[in-house]
């Protein structure tokens, strides 16, 4: 394929990208777990990745775990209507089910659509979040195409810590959550993090006139959640634990003009135990088992054919060990999972498949040079899959380095591909992906550079192929079919400094998600989409602004529904007006635009959110 961004339009806006004020650097005791599957320094990470702390999600006022990440480099986001309403989340031009979302180490999603209910999970229960971009098949097998994005829930330690937020806004949007955590101390401490949250907004028409789904009622959600992590030092190197986290969301949502409650519930619970031993002194092992639910249900009508349920449970064993070569790491890993689907229709749907994993990692450092390969065999009824990848990094000083990689990746077929009736077939083969890459980055803990050109062809992809190839009489609509291929390019540019002692940030992706079967760009992706940010502390106060910008989609494949580009700002404000206390105040999209992130329907115009928080460290 001939790259749709050229060369020189792509180092043209290089050049501005550089000049540009360029998100705040990343602290340089930054530790990243995804990477690799344990703890790393963010020096010897040869992956490109972004962290979300625990202090910007306070200071976001997102309504949702969507429209946090909107504002991160490398993604894209579709949703239909307000914060509760069905999303999508694209990674470098990657389809929302050719990624991993991991919540403390536990695959979430559904089995028949491939994705995680995004608009389920609560922010009110994260401490951090961490980004990872391109190809990790080869560390979590399949699905692991275009990145993995990691959700770490709050834990404890020291001395007993209690926070509490309040708040309310446009929509009548109320939120009220807390948390406690703490750590016992001694020879065998006892550390724990609870938490628990509620949010209800009345929100608006998911819809837009015109649309055949138009509904001009509110279209509002509730959701309430709930989580714990538990660990306990049984001995010196030895430590027990658990986590759970339980997220129940009703929302609401159109589908014509009845006075019917159009709606949906949807559940998401998971529950982990593990334990983790210092076996020898070069030698650390951890088992896990977890199990993780996505339950969905729909209410369309008052008819019984209005009830729909979708149920996944997927249970997982991994055993996990890393043993010390001086000061090399090499992790050998065991997996076992097994996914049940179960609906109240649609009996071809429920069915079980299990997949059984094996993989090894390598991760070096020699003196300025840093190496990791990686390699994973994943057997399942879908077939096996081979995958692996090498990373190389370079250190011309302690700020300034420059890596490169290769790797492959796989997407497994969903239930709906395989199974659905009149649609799946179970002789779908996974998706494939081969991914080149290379950046620079510079970074001295206040000013911070970071270039990344990639590179990854997918071949097999699943499509609706109309007429089927498997028969037009049982497939009268078309059917699920290996026949795609596409290539997802693009160069990302982001950094930040300080001046004047404002903190600016930027970043800037210009890609070409293209479908190279049809030669059309692949629905809902933009070829130039960025972000700046600003925030400035004058004593108690810190003020921020943020500038979030997306050049013009598609919303369909064959490339004929143009949806236009936009620019969003958003204003915040903290005020710390007492001890522990502090006062936030968002005033989001504050030139009330209008815009699209999916055709026909609604997206948030002007909205204002104000909230008190009390946090005791």
């Amino acid at each position: 394929m001939t790259p749709r961004t050229s060369r020189r339009a792509a180092l043209a806006s290089l050049a501005m990208a550089m000049t540009a004020p360029v998100v705040h650097a990343e602290p340089l005791n930054t530790v990243l777990v995804t990477a690799s599957r344990a703890p790393q320094p963010l020096a010897e990470v040869i992956s490109d990745s972004v962290t979300i702390s625990a202090a910007q999600i306070a200071e976001s006022g997102a309504g949702s775990i969507v429209d946090l990440l909107q504002r991160q480099r490398g993604i894209e986001v579709a949703r239909n209507g307000g914060a509760g309403t069905s999303s999508s989340v694209f990674i470098r031009g990657a389809n929302s089910n050719q990624n991993i979302v991991l919540v403390d180490g536990v695959r979430i999603g559904s089995s028949t659509t491939g994705a995680a209910n995004w608009s389920a999970i609560p922010l009110a229960a994260i401490d951090h979040i961490e980004i990872v971009y391109g190809p990790l098949s080869s560390l979590y097998g399949a699905d692991a195409v275009g990145g993995v994005i990691q959700i770490f829930t709050k834990t404890g330690k020291g001395a007993p810590a209690l926070t509490a937020f309040a708040g309310y806004g446009s929509d009548s949007t109320r939120q009220v959550d807390a948390s406690v955590a703490g750590a016992t101390g001694g020879a065998r401490s006892l550390s724990y993090a609870i938490s628990a949250g509620t949010e209800k907004s009345d929100g608006f028409s998911a819809t837009r006139p015109g649309s055949s789904s138009y509904n001009r009622d509110r279209d509002g959600y509730d959701k309430t959640n709930v989580a714990a992590q538990l660990r306990l030092q049984v001995a010196s190197g030895v430590e027990v634990g658990a986590l759970f986290l339980h997220s129940k969301l009703d929302s609401q949502y159109d589908s014509g003009a009845s006075a019917y409650d159009v709606r949906s519930e949807a559940q998401m619970a998971n529950v982990a135990v593990f334990g983790k031993a210092r076996l020898a002194p070069s030698w650390t092992s951890m088992l896990q088992y977890a199990q993780t639910r996505d339950k969905g249900v729909n209410y369309s009508s008052a008819a019984a054919s209005g009830y729909s349920r979708i149920d996944t449970t997927q249970n997982s064993l991994s055993w996990q060990n890393d043993v010390l070569i001086g000061a090399d790491v090499l992790q050998l890993l065991y997996e076992h999972r097994e996914e049940e689907v179960s609906t109240n229709g649609a009996d071809a749907l429920n069915r079980e498949r299990s997949t059984n994993s094996f993989a090894a990692s390598y991760n070096a450092r020699r003196g300025k040079q840093l190496f990791n390969a990686s390699v994973r065999r994943d057997r399942s009824g879908y077939g096996d899959k081979n995958t692996g990848s090498v990373g190389y990094g370079y250190s011309f000083s302690p700020v300034l380095r420059a890596t490169a990689s290769y790797g492959n990746s796989f997407r497994a077929p969903t239930y709906n591909e395989l199974y659905y009736p009149s649609y799946g077939n179970p002789a779908n083969r996974p998706e494939q992906g081969r991914n080149v890459e290379t950046g620079v980055r510079y970074d001295d803990g206040v000013n911070a550079l970071g270039i990344s050109y990639y590179r990854n062809r997918l071949t097999d992809l699943l499509v609706n192929t109309n007429p089927c190839p498997y028969g037009v009489r049982a497939y009268q609509f078309g059917c699920a079919y290996n026949v795609n291929h596409a290539q997802l390019q693009g160069v990302t540019i982001s950094g930040a400094t300080r001046l004047a002692g404002i903190d600016l940030g930027a970043s800037v992706d210009l890609q070409d998600p293209h479908d190279e079967t049809s030669d059309k760009r692949l629905a809902r992706r933009a070829k130039k989409h960025g972000s700046v940010n600003a925030a400035y502390v004058f004593g108690a106060i810190k003020a921020g602004a943020e500038l979030t910008v997306s050049g013009d989609r598609f919303d369909d494949a064959a490339n004929r529904n143009r949806l236009a580009g936009y620019g969003l700002v958003n204003l915040y404000a903290t005020y710390a007006f007492a001890r522990d206390w502090s006062l936030l105040v968002r005033w989001n999209n504050v030139g009330d635009k209008q815009y699209d992130l999916a055709r026909n329907y609604a997206t948030a115009g002007a909205k204002v959110f104000a909230g008190i928080r009390y946090g005791y460290k």
